[in-house]
């Protein structure tokens, strides 16, 4: 034992005294260690509880035999745990699984028993009555799932006569049982053809075939009416079964049957041959390609051929055997255009890889229907080996774009990988500074993911103009800050031949985009330029300091308002002031920042004629309402270009916290009209704000209801922030 000196004596007293209980206890104690220590998965309580119940060979099962979780727990003597969270059966710890395995005599023949017991569930009358329907539902026999899945698992290990003939038992009338749909469904991956809701046609045959049972094959063979090459409802024959679950022998016994179509495709059309290739059962492809009968090079729907299952996988010995045929097109491209090299390279499989490339009738550089070459899915991965086998072909472009102008290198270098880049930048036949489709480079895309060193890799070129802009304007200086990045900003800010104020076709400067992100740091190292205007607008009329005010960032607010040469009062081409932004988005600490200054106006009106607190009070944003009533100089009934104040926006709203602090301040006239005539209490009404609506009926004196007209439902200003 390798946890602790003991263990094992330790284990072994337990365990004689667990033996020694009386009654039935013991027995039902090893028969629980039993299954949690040779289950193929973990159970459920509930599966437990079923499994000890089983009475092997009767027909009925008796739910009056169920233990109690308790009882089981007592009889355990503290060696099983009950996983809560999971809901599992457990032992109490790894080191008492490996004594109960180690010492076989404890459980003698345990596959055996729990083979038979899963039959014998699976042939109850209970589980004869369930429907065999897509979905079933298996609440009053919850171990039927783990007896359909796991059944034949136990019985391959060990397999007696009694237990062959419970499975004859349930497979000559298996189609029909609800096993076959549960099993079905469990074994189903997601690649399989299959409508949702359908129901398996899944035959005695395919289910010993998927387990690979000899004995039991051969017994439903001989049976009348057997159709060896039938397809469930996702088009699998019996072969095909065999073959994904890579057993040998049963394919053996189906490939020697004289009506037997080793070639038949499933639902997907993947053959057997597909299959085995896709799991990776390369001892079973060897017995598929020593048929004459079938073909090697077909594809599957998407058009995947065995070699390109092949060469996806990385099974290089397949691949060998592949090549091998004359009869196996080495360079077909499946329904994408992608190629076995290009699904090898973009696998990083370098051996695979090597012996494609060695073939003449390989195009080493063909593009697929994104135009994404072998060399490109490589780079994009990171795979320097791979990268470095066709950049040493001479009929390889290293600096072919793809059908988004994106050549090999700025796909490395938006991933970073260092080693790739440098590989491609040794290259003269490499364009380090080539833009693609949106105009962006290679630096671009190094500068936008934060890679640091890959852009000082690029930066190391002399052709390299690292200030060149995108079609949308944008620097590698501005995409860097605009993300966050301020290393790689400090490091371009570090060349001469970078504008560190440089706007993109919308006025954003690098500055303005760091604050509206709330990039700290980033901000820092472009306000310690001389040459960066902290107050810079963009084509909107709106400085930096408004697009953090608005996002909310209370630091970079806060370093922009230290600046001397930042307007915090400066409005933007609707009208609206950082404050008014802050407002409007309930930044309560930002509010609070600008309100302490003395050259910001509170009160200051929009374009619309709508103040700070006009928008904090659509909005709703209560505490930020009682900040900006604080202050003397704010008017909170002063009425916008509609005539609507405050108090009129939020009851149409039905910010009825709002309103109470509104209708607190005398200055406040609840009976305000706007430009059509309406009173706040007009627009609480219409939306039924009924909160509201008792708010303002019970101001002293009454406010008169007048709505006998109808009119059209009130909306935000036109021009919202």
């Amino acid at each position: 034992m390798g946890d602790g000196l003991g263990l094992g004596d330790a284990y072994g007293t337990t365990l004689e005294r667990i033996k020694t209980q009386e009654g039935e206890k013991a027995k039902l104690a090893m028969t629980t260690l039993m299954w949690i220590c040779y289950s193929e998965r973990p159970l459920l309580v509930d599966e437990l509880c079923h499994a000890l119940a089983i009475e092997i060979g009767t027909t009925h099962f008796n739910n009056d035999n169920v233990p109690a979780t308790e009882t089981l727990l007592a009889c355990c003597q503290g060696v099983i745990t009950i996983d809560k969270e999971a809901s599992t059966a457990r032992l109490i710890h790894h080191t008492l699984r490996e004594y109960l395995c180690t010492h076989h005599n404890l459980f003698p023949r345990a596959h055996l028993a729990m083979a038979e017991a899963c039959l014998t569930y699976l042939n109850s009358e209970q589980a004869r009555a369930l429907p065999a329907k897509p979905q079933p539902d298996l609440t009053s026999m919850p171990f039927l799932k783990y007896c359909s899945r796991y059944w034949g698992t136990h019985a391959k290990r060990e397999l007696s006569d009694h237990a062959k003939s419970l499975a004859m038992g349930l497979l000559e009338q298996y189609e029909d049982h609800v096993a076959a749909q549960s099993l079905f469904e469990q074994i189903l991956e997601a690649g399989d053809s299959l409508k949702v809701g359908t129901r398996a046609q899944f035959t005695g045959l395919h289910c010993a075939s998927f387990f690979g049972i000899i004995d039991v094959m051969t017994g439903l063979l001989g049976m009348d009416g057997c159709d060896v090459n039938r397809g469930d409802s996702a088009g699998g024959t019996p072969l095909i079964w065999a073959t994904r679950g890579g057993q040998g022998e049963a394919m053996e016994l189906l490939l020697g049957l004289e009506t037997i179509d080793p070639d038949t495709p499933d639902n997907g059309g993947n053959t057997p041959l597909s299959w085995a290739v896709i799991n990776g059962h390369e001892s079973v492809v060897k017995q598929l390609l020593n048929r004459g009968d079938l073909n090697p090079d077909r594809p599957d729907n998407g058009g995947n051929t065995p070699l390109l299952w092949a060469a996806n996988n990385g099974l290089e010995l397949v691949v060998k055997q592949l090549l091998d045929r004359g009869d196996v097109s080495p360079d077909k491209p499946d329904n994408d255009g992608r190629t076995p090299l290009s699904w090898a390279a973009i696998e990083g499989h370098e051996s695979v890889v090597q012996r494609l490339l060695d073939r003449e009738d390989v195009c080493p550089d063909k593009p697929d229907n994104e135009g994404r070459t072998p060399l490109s899915w490589a780079a994009g991965k990171g795979h320097q080996s791979v990268v470095q086998k066709p950049l040493g072909r001479e009929d390889v472009c290293p600096d072919r774009p793809d059908n988004w102008g994106i050549p090999p290198l700025p796909r490395a270098s938006y991933n970073g990988h260092e080693s790739v880049v440098q590989k491609l930048l040794d290259r003269k036949d490499v364009n380090p500074n080539k833009p693609d489709n949106e105009g962006r480079t290679p630096l671009s895309w190094a500068a936008i993911q934060g890679h640091e060193l890959v852009v000082k890799q690029i930066l190391g070129r002399q052709e390299v103009s690292p200030d060149k802009p995108d079609n949308e304007g944008k620097t590698p200086l501005l995409l860097a800050a605009g993300n966050g990045h301020q290393s790689v900003v400090q490091r371009l800010l570090d060349r001469e031949d970078v504008t560190p104020d440089k706007p993109d076709n919308g006025g954003r400067t690098p500055l303005l985009w760091a604050a509206g992100k709330g990039h700290e740091l980033a901000v820092k190292r472009l306000l310690d330029r001389e040459d960066v205007n902290p107050d810079k607008p963009d084509n909107e009329g709106r400085p930096p300091l408004s697009w953090a005010a608005g996002e909310g960032h209370q630091s970079v607010v806060q370093r922009l308002l230290d600046r001397e040469d930042v307007y915090p009062d400066r409005p933007d081409n609707w009208g609206y002031t950082s404050l008014s932004r802050a407002a409007n988005n309930g930044h309560e600490s930002v509010v609070q920042k600008l309100l302490d200054r003395k050259d910001v106006n509170p009160d200051k009106p929009d374009n619309d004629g709508g103040t700070p607190l006009s928008w904090a009070a659509i909005q709703g944003h209560e505490s930020v309402v009682k900040q900006l009533l604080g202050r003397e100089e704010v008017n909170p009934d002063k009425p916008d270009n509609e005539g609507r104040a405050p108090l009129s926006w939020a009851a149409s709203q039905g910010h009825d916290s709002v309103v109470k602090q509104l209708l607190d301040r005398e200055e406040v006239n609840p009976t305000r009209r706007d430009i059509n005539g309406h009173i706040p209490l007009w627009y609480a009404s219409r939306r039924r704000h009924e909160a509201v609506v008792d708010l303002l009926q019970a101001w002293k004196p009454p406010i008169p209801a007048l709505f006998a007209v109808e009119e059209p439902q009130a909306s935000l200003p036109s021009s919202s922030l």
